[in-house]
């Protein structure tokens, strides 16, 4: 997220190397071959898949295989205890989401069924981590997420989940956090008095912090966003919109008649699910929002 980071899973070693004395070319060597050892052909890496996921029976001789049914039994298996596994480890994660002594209205099993036959296939822990705050955020306050939501999120790459938390980077909400957008620019409407000033249309270029048009072509695609951009009504002078920009106040109050935000708006379903993220402020954003809107706005943060 610019200053957009997602977290990653970190695997700490449980020991420490030895310290040797390699000269430099020795450990230009030594690296070299780590990185030969690691790098595995695309036939293996189709080999490994295939043995993982029980589909590597044609590949054995003929005199060595198991019968078909039984390998086929035997993937079934495998597959679901996979699925157990994968929900049992969201579970685990939702339970210290959960709170021990507040009282909500009782969740719905039909959405709990379908939660659980959306989230069974999901075994990235970083994706497990975002099903897990769902369940706690539904079983916390039931109907915080839909349905339709569920299914888009469970079509989403790792990529585009990253994706949707650096756009939640840039974005504000209203103060029922309900809609969510993401500001790129401003004007105020032509008259005889500024048709000539070159500041009365400001555009923000939010590729430079990260979100190209080609992402968010991306996010449109996935239903989370609008690609049209929108506009505020035509304010009067000292009107004001009140926004949260991830956690943060943010007053806009228009400096004279006539002036007008635009904004990429989320979907619904992008707005239930930025609840997902966590508030993750894009400052360099922030400050360029600040300035370039200040032609038209006073800006209170």
């Amino acid at each position: 997220m610019g200053k957009n980071h997602t977290n990653t899973i970190k695997t700490e070693m449980t020991q420490r190397p030895q310290s040797t004395n390699l000269s430099t070319n020795e450990k230009q060597e030594t690296k070299s071959k780590k990185s030969a050892s690691s790098a595995l052909s695309t036939q293996m890496q189709l080999l490994g898949l295939a043995k993982q996921f029980v589909l590597d029976g044609g590949l054995i001789p003929p005199e060595k295989q198991i019968p078909l049914e039984e390998r086929a039994r035997k993937r079934d298996r495998l597959c679901h205890l996979r699925k157990q596994q994968n929900l049992e480890a969201i579970i685990q994660k939702t339970i210290s989401l959960c709170s021990g002594d507040e009282i909500t209205d009782r969740a719905d099993q039909d959405w709990f069924n379908s939660f659980t036959n959306l989230a069974e296939d999901i075994s990235n822990r970083t994706m497990q981590d975002l099903w897990a705050k769902i369940l706690a955020g539904e079983i916390a306050q039931p109907g915080s997420f839909s349905l339709k939501s569920l299914k888009v999120f469970r079509n989403m790459s790792i990529n585009e989940a990253k994706l949707l938390a650096k756009a939640c980077g840039l974005a504000v909400k209203d103060p029922s956090r309900r809609n969510v957008r993401i500001i790129s620019g401003a004007y105020q409407t032509p008259g005889f008095l500024n048709i000539f000033n070159k500041n009365r249309d400001i555009k923000i270029n939010l590729n430079q912090f990260g979100l190209s048009y080609a992402e968010l072509l991306t996010l449109a695609e996935n239903d989370l966003i609008f690609i049209q951009e929108t506009e505020s009504n035509a304010l009067v002078k000292k009107e004001q919109l009140q926004f949260n920009f991830n956690g943060l106040p943010l007053t806009l109050s228009a400096l004279k008649n006539n002036c007008v935000v635009n904004f990429y708006k989320f979907t619904s379903i992008g707005s239930e699910l930025v609840a997902l993220i966590a508030d993750n402020p894009n400052d360099d954003y922030f400050n360029v929002l600040k300035s370039e809107l200040s032609a038209h706005f006073s800006i209170n943060s």
